[in-house]
Formats: C-alpha cells, sequence, structure tokens
C-alpha cells in the first residue's frame, strides 16, 4: 500500500486538515493517510497546548466515517522527545513492504534542515509529499545544496489556499466569534458541549 503520513497536534482539527489531507492522497494516490498525533512537538514546547486526550477525542471525532484516513498511535505510545525521523522508522517497522510518504507544507520543507538529523529524516521516508500553496515560495537550489538526498524524493501537490489555523479557530472560540463552520460538524459539537478553548 501507499501509506500518506500527516503529523501535527491538531489543536483542533478543521477543515483545513481534512482537505489537505484528501488532497494529498487523491494527487499522490494514498491508500490511506495515516494522522500522527504528537503529543509534544519538540518545536512547540514553548506553547501552550491542549491535553492530548483532548485533541485525540477531537480527532477521532473529525475523522469519524471517513475509511481512508487512520489515526497512528505511534506518538502516542511512547516517551518524548517526537522527532520525525524516529516516527517513521517505527511506522516502516509497522508497515514492512508499504510506501510512507511523509506529507509535509511548504513552511516545513523550508524548514527542514533546521529538523532534527533532516539527512537521516529525508532518508527515512520513500517519498516527501510538498502541499505547495499558492504564493509560498521555497529556495530549492539551496535546500539541495544542504540535503542533496532531497529532490529524488519529493512530491509536489497542488492545495488550495485555505486562511484556516488552529491558532485562529482557538482565538475565535476565546472572544466569542463564530467558528462552528471552520470545523467538521463532530468536532464543533464536542467543543461547544465541553466547553474547551474558552
Amino acid at each position: 500500500m501507499r501509506l500518506g503520513i500527516f503529523g501535527g497536534t491538531f489543536d483542533p482539527p478543521h477543515l483545513a486538515h481534512l482537505i489537505l489531507a484528501d488532497e494529498c492522497r487523491y494527487q499522490l494516490e494514498l491508500d490511506k493517510v495515516l494522522w500522527v498525533l504528537t503529543p509534544t512537538p519538540p518545536h512547540k514546547l514553548t506553547q501552550d497546548i491542549s491535553p492530548l486526550e483532548q485533541r485525540l477525542a477531537l480527532l477521532q471525532a473529525a475523522l469519524t466515517g471517513e475509511a481512508a484516513f487512520v489515526i497512528s498511535r505511534v506518538d502516542i505510545d511512547r516517551p518524548a522527545p517526537h522527532y520525525a525521523v524516529d516516527s517513521m522508522r517505527i511506522l516502516h517497522r509497522d508497515y514492512p513492504g508499504d510506501t510512507l510518504v511523509y506529507l509535509m507544507g511548504g513552511d516545513s520543507l523550508r524548514d527542514l534542515p533546521t529538523w532534527h538529523t533532516p539527512r537521516d529524516f529525508i532518508t527515512a521516508c520513500d517519498e516527501i509529499g510538498v502541499m505547495r500553496r499558492p504564493g509560498a515560495a521555497v529556495d530549492l537550489a539551496e535546500l539541495e545544496r544542504l540535503l542533496p538526498e532531497l529532490p529524488a524524493r519529493l512530491r509536489w501537490v497542488n492545495t488550495p489556499l485555505i486562511e484556516i489555523s488552529a491558532s485562529a479557530v482557538r482565538q475565535r472560540i476565546r472572544t466569542g466569534a463564530p467558528y462552528r463552520h471552520y470545523l467538521p460538524p463532530p468536532v464543533a459539537e464536542m467543543i461547544a458541549a465541553r466547553g474547551w478553548y474558552r
């Protein structure tokens, strides 16, 4: 199988997450997308992140009925730090023989040289699917100079520019602004019922 690996904090999971994952599934001909919920991302240690149980419940609600979308516990079931290179190595062990396609945005591709052991990460990926958004520029020549293994693994996904972010949704909830239509209905209902993000 061809499996997409879609990581994030999903705090909360919103419609843009689902749209982007589905575009990757379609354009990269993926059989399934594994959603890797990261408990404590190394690059967000100074940020206030909601409890893992809350984010997991919301992600389960968001993916209900989506047969091609599966939650992976690769980061949930092991201690921090949660580096992508380690996640990919474990997933290769868990899915032997399958093609693993790591999914990332253009901003993550731009920052890839600053990741933990980026060259090891690249070689741990069979392919790297990059969501190319309108107007987002990446210096590919400089990336290739720093990470010569990268170009052979890159696959491009043309995605719509969707101005929805988890931080903006949280802010809207805190301030009482409308937010329900930025989220899958089960996610909006759960947040409203439990009073999360207020």
